[in-house]
């Protein structure tokens, strides 16, 4: 196995930014390189130890999905091969190769927008103070993990690097982005999941609910960007353990949540991980996209 990425190293393109997960490159007037790094994050804190591969992985299932989606909104992905980038990318070739995409450089919504088809997570923590999610009245007596009668689009504020996302009122995302793109927003999303959702219970995965963003092109069209529905981005249940009322098993970053729960995690220190939990998130990354797409992912 190839040793895990935790930081780019490409001095000859233009490092913009540096997230939790990904270095930003910025390429021409009209692209930018994206690279998926190894990292991996909880909590907004990114842990000292990377997961070999995650970022390829994450990357390749990005790729299917982006296609996948392509007929109910256009996204940001220019290409993910090295040799159809621009040459000044190709002597890096090492580094970025399964891990990177050239995307369309497009003006990111400041609202991300999360669809819940299941109470989980966030939701289930208000639910169970309030009988709301992200303010909006649900039925009483729901249970842990249940299924909702319909996907329920939840959006949240985008935090800055260290802060914490904060869910808002659908009502707060249109004060925000204006009525046209918000309700553009959450027409789309709840499309996109419920497409995405009807495919993954065919291949016996629960897709509980996700996160998507959404930017605006030079033309003003509303477009897909960042990654979609990885197990970053995403809640994945293997729906043969799938049982009502409480917590689930799962391929996304519950683990490792789970994980630092354990522990007392104080939310805010990056810290090492023992390889035990390196490894298990692995295959769970990997059983995902496995059972997803009918491949296995090229690592290299």
């Amino acid at each position: 196995m190839p040793q895990p990425l935790l930081e780019s190293d490409c001095p000859d393109l233009k490092l913009l930014a540096r997230g939790k997960v990904r270095d930003l490159y910025d390429i021409d007037d009209d692209s930018l390189l994206f690279v998926a790094t190894d990292r991996i994050s909880a909590y907004d804190v990114t842990m000292k130890t990377p997961i070999p591969n995650k970022g390829r992985i994450l990357t390749q299932m990005s790729v299917f999905w982006f296609k996948m989606l392509e007929d109910i909104i256009p996204n940001h992905m220019i290409t993910d091969k090295i040799d159809e980038m621009p040459e000044k990318i190709h002597k890096y070739r090492d580094q970025l190769e399964g891990r990177s995409l050239l995307v369309k450089k497009v003006k990111i919504l400041p609202v991300e927008a999360i669809v819940r088809g299941h109470i989980a997570g966030s939701g289930w923590k208000e639910y169970k103070e309030k009988e709301t999610v992200c303010d909006i009245p649900l039925p009483l007596g729901l249970k842990e993990s249940q299924k909702l009668s319909e996907p329920l689009y939840t959006p949240s504020t985008k935090a800055e690097y260290g802060e914490h996302d904060e869910n808002i009122h659908p009502d707060k995302a249109v004060e925000i982005l204006g009525k046209e793109n918000a309700d553009k927003v959450a027409k789309v999303s709840v499309e996109i999941y419920k497409k995405a959702s009807d495919y993954a219970a065919k291949k016996g995965i629960i897709i509980a609910d996700t996160k998507l963003e959404f930017g605006l092109d030079k033309q003003g069209n509303l477009v897909l960007a960042d990654e979609v529905l990885t197990p970053d981005s995403s809640r994945f249940w293997p729906e043969s353990t799938f049982r009502v009322g409480k917590s689930q098993d799962s391929y996304d970053k519950q683990y490792l949540r789970d994980y630092l729960e354990s522990i007392n995690f104080d939310k805010k220190t990056p810290i090492d991980l023992p390889p035990l939990v390196v490894d298990n998130s692995l295959k769970k990354y990997i059983e995902a996209f496995v059972k997803l797409t009918g491949t296995r992912p090229d690592l290299k």
